[in-house]
């Protein structure tokens, strides 16, 4: 069991947002420091001798220039950022830093790995599964577009590390199939990408949330223009259409014969220019939702 949190070592995320911004506004010499030790083999870095045979087993002979630089860093738990150009072995590179450092009579998540799509998540838990080979290492998968309940069914079983993207990760979170307690290694693969403004906002979680019962369904983007349901008064849209002049086909079900109807629109900055192009096509003038639902409805 993990170790209770003690009185005052809670994350403050405001604090901690607060601590980064200062950090990066300077000039990072104190912040960022450069890794200039290079290891021209694979056995002069310490790894793990049944690790070491994986990676021999894969086809390395010897390191490329990131993994000369990236592996030893990262066994050393040391929080690290790599840069490489593609297929010169980044992959690799923390997956050997994930392997050397779990705990293998602990079967438990210890390492969770997130990126941008399923087929790169696949990609990395397949790479990871052949360098612990002879390690016997419990890696797992979870991505959008399979089964919910065989993610379940594994992470029950129990893995060493999960490798996933973010909105199959958080669900598994979300119902408490994966555990976060054991997790003490964390790797963002193509980071500038997870950071860009489609991923940035996927793990946070927000306090404010509600709870609206509804009567009516909810339609797909092509049957919404066809729906012909007469007690429809409230549309939810998910996302905008692409075309401004297609809004008024969406939300216009919900106020039919002179009766009032609702329309809420989930939107992120990247809807912006989209919502702006919207209310000029038609003249009006969206309102942000105000403080509660029932306010609006």
């Amino acid at each position: 069991m993990p170790s209770a949190v003690t009185e005052g070592s809670q994350f403050d995320a405001r604090q901690f947002d607060a601590k980064i911004t200062e950090l990066l506004s300077g000039d990072g010499q104190e912040f960022f420091t450069s890794c200039d030790e290079v290891y021209d083999s694979f056995d002069d870095m310490g790894l793990k001798e049944n690790l070491l045979r994986g990676i021999y087993a894969y086809g390395f002979e010897k390191p490329s220039a990131i993994q000369q630089r990236g592996i030893v860093p990262f066994c050393k738990g040391l929080d690290v950022i790599q840069q490489a150009q593609s297929g010169t072995g980044k992959t690799a590179t923390f997956c050997s830093g994930v392997l050397n450092q779990l705990d293998y009579k602990l079967l438990e998540c210890q390492a969770l790995v997130l990126a941008p799509t399923r087929e790169l998540a696949q990609q990395i838990e397949k790479v990871m599964r052949a360098l612990g080979d002879y390690i016997d290492v419990k890696a797992h998968a979870c991505v959008g577009g399979t089964s919910v309940r065989e993610d379940q069914l594994v992470l029950s079983n129990g893995v060493h590390v999960v490798v996933g993207t973010p909105g199959r990760v958080f669900d598994m979170l979300r119902r408490q199939s994966l555990r976060p307690d054991y997790i003490k290694m964390f790797v963002l693969d193509e980071a500038d990408k997870m950071l860009s403004r489609g991923f940035k906002d996927q793990p946070r979680v927000y306090q404010k949330q509600y709870l609206y019962l509804l009567e009516v369904g909810v339609s797909t983007d092509l049957l919404a223009r066809g729906i012909d349901v007469q007690q429809v008064s409230l549309v939810m849209n998910y996302d905008l259409p692409t075309q401004p002049e297609n809004y008024l086909h969406r939300i216009g079900r919900s106020g039919r014969f002179g009766r009032k109807g609702v329309a809420i629109n989930f939107v992120t900055r990247d809807d912006e220019k989209m919502l702006s192009d919207i209310q000029k096509f038609y003249n009006v003038v969206i309102e942000e939702l105000p403080a509660t639902v029932a306010d609006l409805l």
